[in-house]
């Protein structure tokens, strides 16, 4: 194609403080651990930067505190050429923050201080709707009132919600003709409820991912994808269901690797990629980002995901 495609992701936008630990804590554990880093993160700011490095025109949408967090937030994106001008700063209200501990095998406990995040609005959604757009991203770290009005965006726009986490009465809002979904197992059994004891008395019969993914399709999606981790992902939808293989790396961080996921599948489908390819390639730009550590600034670009998994990303 001769142009960009264009993504333009509505969600949140966190400061990041992580901590890499032996083990993580239980309840009434305290650890030490490593000096605390600080770095841009969010899901919506992750996967606005995830699509940028792969080629895409990216517009974010959200919000921010008028705080040091939101101005540093502001500058990495516009830093990566992701718009800003539809993040609003709301005066008075910190910056969304997201406390980190990752253990020695790459595995991580997140708490999330969401501040200005609740503030986004369907109005900050309508603001944005005038900028042209191939793909909308939609993740769940704000206010349900945006995620509706974000999934009410004018026709001719392909939509990929992100339910992550799964927000109350979820099922309610994949009912209307959602053209993407994209959720974890454990996101996908909460839309499901196939971990309801009354509902699956035995783990050993809840769904397999493509199984599960294939049921989110019966409940409205267009497409489900149901991600793995390193063991890959499961795609239904109108060409069928499809099992993704998962790519073989080291592991360093997983944090951010389902925000890659979701950006780099954004920059695909707007680039005219076929499902199964667009989740392959999404895959492999995943399994790059856990090789090193951090959210954003592990988030690979064409060349790292071809040197770390073989996968040659699509020409865009």
């Amino acid at each position: 194609m001769t142009e960009r495609p264009r993504v333009t992701v509505v969600g949140s936008l966190n400061m990041d403080i992580s901590v890499t630990v032996p083990s993580l804590p239980g309840p009434g554990m305290t650890v030490l651990g490593s000096a605390a880093r600080f770095s841009p993160g969010g899901k919506g700011g992750n996967q606005a930067v995830a699509a940028a490095r792969l080629g895409a025109e990216v517009d974010m949408v959200g919000c921010v505190g008028d705080d040091a967090f939101g101005q540093q937030l502001l500058a990495d994106l516009q830093a990566e050429h992701v718009g800003t001008d539809h993040v609003r700063v709301i005066p008075g209200t910190p910056t969304g923050l997201a406390m980190i501990a990752v253990d020695s095998s790459a595995e991580n406990l997140i708490v999330v201080a969401p501040g200005a995040n609740h503030e986004v609005s369907p109005n900050d959604v309508a603001a944005a709707q005038t900028a042209p757009t191939d793909v909308l991203v939609i993740s769940a770290e704000i206010p349900v009132p945006a995620i509706t009005a974000a999934l009410a965006h004018k026709p001719g726009v392909l939509r990929i919600l992100n339910l992550a986490p799964v927000p109350p009465n979820a099922t309610a809002i994949i009912k209307d003709h959602l053209d993407w979904l994209v959720v974890n197992e454990s996101e996908a059994a909460a839309l499901l409820r196939d971990t309801d004891p009354d509902l699956d008395p035995d783990p050993d019969q809840r769904l397999t991912p493509a199984q599960a993914a294939a049921a989110l399709v019966a409940q409205g999606a267009r497409h489900a994808i149901v991600t793995a981790g390193a063991h890959g992902a499961a795609l239904a939808g109108p060409e069928g269901t499809h099992t993704i293989p998962g790519f073989k790396v080291q592991a360093v961080d997983t944090v951010g690797a389902g925000d890659t996921f979701v950006g780099a599948l954004a920059v695909a489908l707007a680039a005219g990629v076929p499902a199964p390819e667009a989740v392959r390639a999404a895959a492999a730009a995943g399994a790059a980002a856990v090789t090193r550590q951090g959210a954003q600034t592990a988030m690979p670009r064409p060349a790292d995901i071809l040197a770390i998994t073989g996968l040659k990303w699509p020409k865009i």
